[in-house]
């Protein structure tokens, strides 16, 4: 594997996540497969779970890691071509790329939306400079329209505990009800997680629901099969999975509103109203999470919430990722 980007880019997917549990089985198992070999992480945005779950992964495989985190302590990077560099940054992209390659074996990168044009975020131009110039197999740790990482470790989640749930209940071989559901914030976030995870789900076997409000729509490209439902309500009856998570707007019928926070309105942060008519559902989350505002205190602290696993998983994606790029070496 050279990129990792989209569900496509795994192969096949039982394949890929029988990989994962054999690993969760056993994290050194492939301890040998990395040594001498070198994990470049680059950080152009903040990361918690992104840097610490990659960092341990890639140390679990026995690689070497260094993290370069972009807008500390390293050159401002110019990104754009034909700019005329006097101004604060002293080093452009097409330079930085390829000397960080020379240092390494395999890149991560992160680096969200800048939403001042929606079409420069959707063409990936700052990854795919990397996957162009750089030599190394790429992986995306963020960007700025998906995050495969935490979408690969939200399928191990709820492999896992549909898995427990149905054998409990003796229903095996029923299909979990996943809503993906919108969620107000305050701040305008992209849509590389809601992209990623909608993404994932219409490539697995579960009934899978998008509700958020009207203007809201996601990319049809991520969207797929998936059945979108405005009422958030009724999107929420009987299902056993709620992701819940905010983006701001896509911009897919009105562009000039890329970006742009349309509303926030309260009844949509995930509750006890909305849980009380799921099959008992497991609540979900990238994290960070704000609280009260995505989801409040008695669903996120409640039995079913299963927040910190759903974390916990991030090593278990990224290993299965770095194993497979170390494989193609």
């Amino acid at each position: 594997m050279k990129v990792f980007q989209h569900v496509s880019d795994i192969g096949d997917l039982k394949v890929a996540m029988q990989e994962a549990f054999d690993i969760k089985q056993d994290r050194f198992k492939y301890q040998t497969l990395g040594k001498n070999k070198t994990a470049l992480l680059i950080f152009f945005n903040n990361s918690l779970r992104t840097r610490l779950s990659t960092q341990k992964a890639a140390m679990n495989l026995g690689m070497n890691v260094i993290v370069l985190d972009v807008n500390q302590g390293a050159w401002k990077l110019e990104t754009e071509r034909g700019v005329v560099m006097d101004g604060d940054k002293s080093e452009h992209l097409l330079e930085a790329i390829p000397v960080m390659g020379s240092y390494c074996d395999i890149i991560g990168v992160r680096s969200f939306a800048r939403f001042e044009n929606r079409q420069d975020d959707y063409e990936e131009k700052i990854l795919n400079q990397f996957i162009k110039y750089s030599g190394r197999p790429v992986f995306f740790m963020e960007s700025a329209t998906v995050h495969p990482l935490q979408a690969f470790a939200d399928l191990i989640t709820i492999e896992e505990y549909w898995k427990q749930r149905t054998e409990e209940t003796a229903t095996v071989g029923k299909r979990p009800k996943v809503v993906l559901s919108w969620a107000p914030h305050p701040k305008a976030l992209p849509q590389a997680v809601p992209n990623s995870f909608a993404e994932w789900m219409n490539a697995a076997d579960v009934d899978f629901v998008v509700t958020h409000p009207e203007g809201y729509e996601l990319d049809p490209q991520f969207v797929g099969n998936a059945r979108v439902e405005y009422d958030q309500m009724k999107a929420f009856e009987g299902a056993d999975f709620i992701y819940a998570k905010n983006w701001s707007c896509p911009g897919v019928t009105r562009p000039e509103d890329y970006g742009k926070v349309l509303f926030k309105d309260m009844s949509w942060t995930v509750d006890k109203r909305q849980m009380a008519v799921t099959n008992n559902a497991f609540f979900m989350h990238c994290l960070p999470v704000r609280r009260n505002m995505i989801v409040s205190d008695d669903v996120i602290e409640s039995p079913t919430s299963i927040v910190i696993p759903e974390a916990a998983n991030r090593e278990i994606s990224a290993q299965v990722v770095l194993k497979r790029m170390l494989e193609s070496l």
